[in-house]
């Protein structure tokens, strides 16, 4: 059972959270796009989030006006894996109505089987994920995390002992883009306003005003290593060099500052080679760089990966890579399969896609999406559609390889075959299935809808494939 406690009093450090809650609360304000101002909170119940969430919920009292007041929301993310995981649901969920604050959960159910030398960092990627989906559900554009100085020296030592580069060392940023979703006007931003407070000072500030919290036992395991650097090695790194941990997470700043600038030279470097719309490299262009500055060409590799939200590869992977490519002919296809993405060379350019076997990428469903009445874009009759759908006249089928369609006015019809090599269509990405109404193909996904069956006047829609899982979400 987890406890509630409060902690022995203790001499209290000048407290530096009214800045940094200022600013947090202000996120709920100028960063809106229309309608009410909405932000959240991820809380777990520990001294950092419960910190954090009553402070901001003291300023929102007192220092905003009724109309200018942002809409507060607490999320708690249920990982499953404490036997004490229920309570702290319901310390949760009761703060928040103490508060008078909205609130919302989610249920992970990880699986401690499978790897499970990597249970943090799977448990980590499944929290985000969550946390997104609540944002979009809610229609928040501003996500606030409790993590403080503490935690970024923390993460320094760890990227550094896992022999991180630039963009490692950098820590975890005060804000980045969490996700982009159809859903919302614009994107979730997420922030960490206590970053720059170390947790002696959220300590004190728990201690002034009698704040409760859950502490996790598993915090208390060194067999994790974040644990272990907490325990260990941050104490003595202190009594060797007072003000070690701030100087760790100033560094991180700097190096943050660096990769900033790394990353502009990948733009510069790669304009010829990057199409970051599709996510693409050309291979001859990059392979070309790496024989005159191999720094150059990862650090173009590293970026693109990057802006794909994938995980920086190894050394060694980096090596294999660039070994395969360099052996690679022309017209060779290659596949690698990095942080849960097939990476492949086709046409000469490398290109990511969800890991998935042919059945899995077969897997979506067929939408139909209202075209304006002011476009001069043309979709199929709505009144047929809708006919079609009561009379089960709609219906998915695979290839067979007769298959012709006319995309065009003027063209012929032409072999799916042949459309799909016209529309650069990769072999992995033909598996999706075909729409027929009434018995005739009318659209393949990547290469269009039946011209005959298009109209330009009244109410229309274009068919569009949805895949079941979108090979990348959005930045991490």
């Amino acid at each position: 059972m987890a406890s509630l406690r409060k902690p022995i009093p203790r001499p209290k450090p000048t407290v530096g959270l009214a800045q940094s809650t200022r600013d947090a609360l202000r996120l709920g304000v100028d960063n809106r796009t229309s309608g009410p101002p909405r932000l959240a909170i991820a809380l777990s119940g520990g001294l950092d989030s419960v910190v954090l969430l009553d402070s901001i919920c003291r300023l929102h009292q007192a220092q905003t006006t009724k109309s200018a007041r942002p809409r507060i929301f607490a999320f708690h993310i249920h990982h499953g894996l404490q036997k004490a995981a229920d309570d702290w649901l319901l310390f949760c969920e009761a703060l928040a109505k103490k508060y008078k604050i909205g609130f919302d959960f989610r249920l992970l159910h990880i699986d401690t089987t499978l790897n499970p030398g990597n249970i943090e960092a799977r448990a980590r990627a499944a929290r985000y994920e969550a946390l997104t989906e609540l944002c979009v559900y809610h229609g928040i554009e501003d996500l606030l995390l409790a993590h403080h100085q503490n935690d970024q020296a923390e993460t320094v030592l760890l990227q550094l002992m896992r022999g991180a580069g630039v963009a490692g060392l950098s820590g975890m940023p005060e804000s980045r883009m969490l996700a982009i979703s159809k859903e919302q006007a614009s994107s979730i931003t997420l922030w960490r306003p206590l970053l720059h407070l170390r947790r002696e000072e959220l300590e004190a500030y728990a201690r002034e005003h009698k704040l409760k919290w859950i502490e996790d036992p598993s915090n208390r395991s060194s067999k994790y290593r974040r644990n272990a650097i907490r325990k260990s090695i941050l104490p003595k790194l202190e009594g060797i060099q007072p003000g070690a941990t701030a100087n760790l997470a100033r560094s991180a700043e700097v190096l943050a500052q660096a990769q900033q600038l790394l990353d502009r030279l990948a733009q510069q470097d790669g304009k010829k080679m990057l199409r970051l719309k599709n996510y693409t490299l050309s291979v001859q262009p990059l392979l070309d760089l790496h024989a005159s500055d191999s720094a150059a060409a990862n650090n173009v590799l590293r970026y693109w990966l990057k802006v794909a939200c994938l995980t920086m590869p190894s050394h060694e992977r980096l090596q294999a890579w660039w070994l395969d490519l360099q052996r690679a002919r022309s017209d060779a296809k290659l596949e690698w399969l990095h942080d849960e993405h097939s990476i492949r060379l086709w046409r000469g350019q490398l290109q990511i896609s969800a890991s998935a076997n042919p059945e899995e990428r077969a897997q979506g469903e067929w939408i139909f999406v209202s075209v304006s009445a002011r476009s001069a874009q043309g979709g199929l009759p709505a009144a047929w559609l809708t006919k079609a759908k009561k009379a089960g006249s709609m219906e998915l089928r695979e290839r067979s390889g007769a298959e012709r369609l006319q995309v065009a006015a003027s063209g012929p019809r032409k072999t799916l075959k042949n459309l799909y090599q016209e529309n650069a269509v990769p072999p992995w990405e033909r598996q999706a299935p075909l729409l027929y109404i009434d018995g005739e193909l009318v659209a393949v996904a990547g290469v269009g809808v039946s011209y005959p069956h298009l109209v330009y006047t009244g109410r229309r829609m274009a068919p569009e494939w949805k895949p079941l899982s979108d090979s990348r979400g959005a930045t991490s």
